[in-house]
């Protein structure tokens, strides 16, 4: 890896009762780079990523950001770093219009005020951006729409949309491409790609013939600790990776 890595995690551990969720691990990512994490069902991949986006604080170990120690800060102080994160379950304002729930996205990261939001005095400032990311998503001819009438697809188009309003330099993805049919995937990957320019991303991921079509590099988790890392193509060559699922299959 060339350079200062952007995120950076080292031993991290993550215990739940008597359950040890996260052992030892240790991540790198790149500046404005694709890193997938993968591996079995239980293997604490959600929950590192929460590790990582300050809903679960490590019980050890350390997580950096931007060379920020950010382990014991809470989700709004990373938020402010430039660290952003959409969950698996969508978080859309379902009775809201496409275009409403962009601008509050955009309101809310322009300008944290409560009152500015309600008086939306932003609202004819923003016109432009909020446009120009609804068509970046494919979304531009549903603006009026409200999201609660948008293909399951396209509800996790438009929260990914959300994500990006501040304009993040890590965006944190937790299955996006869950429910989704093939040709919806194919279209995430292709919408992600333009973001490469400003933001690094990490994407927890089952769907591995996705996954390795545009990550850089992939992490592979098992039982809490990290199993292997390298490239795509590494990790599928991996014995010790084709060993853990051929033993869970």
């Amino acid at each position: 890896m060339s350079g200062d890595p952007i995120l950076s995690l080292r031993g991290v551990g993550k215990r739940f009762g008597p359950l040890r969720a996260l052992d030892g691990v240790d991540l790198d990512v790149a500046p404005r780079s694709f890193h997938g994490l993968i591996g079995p069902n239980g293997s604490g991949k959600s929950t590192l990523l929460r590790a990582i986006a300050g809903e679960h604080l490590p019980d050890e170990g350390s997580v950096s950001f931007a060379g920020e120690d950010i382990t014991t800060a809470q989700p709004a102080r990373r938020a402010r770093a430039g660290l952003s994160i959409k969950f698996q379950i969508t978080a859309v304002l379902k009775s809201l219009t496409v275009y409403d729930n962009l601008l509050l996205a955009l309101q809310a990261a322009g300008a944290p005020g409560l009152g500015a939001l309600l008086l939306s005095r932003t609202r004819r400032s923003l016109h432009e951006a909020v446009m120009e990311q609804l068509a970046a998503f494919r979304l531009a001819e549903h603006a009026d729409t409200v999201a609660a009438n948008l293909s399951h697809g396209q509800q996790q188009w438009l929260e990914i949309a959300m994500a990006l309003a501040a304009r993040p330099r890590l965006l944190l993805l937790d299955e996006p491409t869950g429910g989704m049919s093939p040709e919806e995937r194919r279209a995430t990957g292709e919408l992600l790609q333009p973001i490469r320019e400003h933001c690094a991303l990490v994407i927890v991921e089952h769907d591995l013939d996705f996954i390795k079509e545009f990550c850089d590099r992939l992490t592979v988790l098992d039982g809490g600790k990290v199993l292997d890392e390298g490239t795509p193509a590494e990790i599928e060559g991996s014995e010790k990776v084709q060993a853990v699922y051929t033993r869970r299959a």
